[in-house]
């Protein structure tokens, strides 16, 4: 197998990843937990407040789901443990290679995200819908007794996300609603002064995380229907190119994790190429459109305004204090899924 890489090196600044038990379990039938555990930390519960900083609810991960193992990494490290796993099982990685033309192969799977050069080739011309939303991600220190938890902050037309990835290291997200476009990619360097200035109200540690902030990056979000045609029984796409998504459900990366696992498993159980890239995509499109649709719901209820505020609010605090698991049990489908089992 070969990967071409059009960047020079495989590395990436400022971008955290939350992990959930679905794709902790393909990183586990690898053999690569043990590494995957020394580069990661636990993440043991989901926090929503509002823009004060008030607690509105409390998903308790480790209390009410003890058996499952939620993870917060940097992407660079998690890109470099699975860099060295995929050249030891022998795997040729040449960097600096960008596809203008496509290959001639027997297989050629396009797993170049949401610019990807193969997904036109399936699909046509899809252009994109922008959400009407921005958002900035940054790297700050994080403090020496971070709590491991994830903290979402949801304001009027607004949220904030952040939460610790070991090694001295606190991601932030934050999005706002704003009628103006920026470009969808990462690497768009950002204005920390107004990033704080739109999240001035906000309150809780959000002040002094942002006061922080040296350096940040910043992207419009859009949103991508989820490709109708995965494969054509010599190409296949995995990944943001078959299915981007809103950062609303931290499944982007896991999405990807699975894919590939699944990929594999129907090419190695299946002798007929076209039957194992048919079955591959009739196991994986419901499942991501699915995902998509709840990251799309959510970037709703984190930027309630005014009175559906307010009692969506009261309802998130009285379900979290008298049936506390009912929220995180909501996404038993998303989190009990095993890829590993076909």
């Amino acid at each position: 197998m070969t990967v071409l890489e059009r960047a020079g090196a495989l590395r990436e600044v400022g971008a955290g990843l939350q992990i959930s038990p679905n794709a902790v379990r393909v990183i586990e039938a690898l053999g690569l937990w043990p590494h995957f555990e020394a580069i990661s930390v636990p993440s043991q519960r989901v926090e929503l407040r509002d823009s004060a900083g008030r607690s509105v609810a409390v998903l308790d991960l480790a209390r009410h789901r003890p058996q499952d193992r939620f993870r917060l990494v940097h992407r660079a490290r998690l890109v470099a443990l699975l860099e060295a796993a995929a050249r030891e099982a022998g795997a040729r990685i040449e960097l600096g290679h960008e596809v203008q033309d496509l290959p001639d192969l027997p297989l050629l799977i396009g797993a170049d995200g949401v610019k990807s050069r193969l997904r036109p080739v399936l699909n046509g011309t899809e252009p994109p819908f922008f959400t009407g939303q921005t958002a900035w991600r940054a790297l700050i220190p994080a403090e020496p007794d971070a709590a491991p938890a994830v903290q979402v902050f949801m304001g009027p037309g607004r949220h904030l996300v952040s939460y610790p990835l070991g090694q001295g290291q606190r991601n932030i997200v934050a999005v706002v609603e704003r009628p103006d476009w920026h470009e969808e990619g990462w690497s768009i360097p950002g204005d920390p002064a107004e990033l704080r200035a739109t999240f001035a109200r906000f309150g809780g540690p959000v002040p002094g995380w942002l006061e922080q902030v040296g350096e940040v990056g910043i992207w419009g979000l859009h949103r991508h229907p989820v490709a109708a045609h995965w494969q054509d029984g010599k190409h296949a796409l995995i990944g943001d190119a078959a299915h981007p998504t809103l950062p609303f459900m931290a499944q982007g990366a896991v999405m990807a994790i699975e894919d590939a696992w699944v990929l594999a498993a129907c090419l190695d159980a299946a002798p007929d190429q076209d039957t194992a890239l048919a079955r591959f995509q009739s196991l994986r499109q419901p499942r991501c459109q699915r995902i998509v649709e709840a990251a799309n719901a959510n970037a709703r209820n984190y930027h309630l305004r005014g009175p559906t505020r307010a009692v969506a609010h009261a309802g998130l605090r009285a379900v979290s204090r008298l049936a506390p698991t009912r929220l995180i049990e909501r996404f038993a489908w998303l989190y009990d899924h095993d890829p590993t089992t076909l």
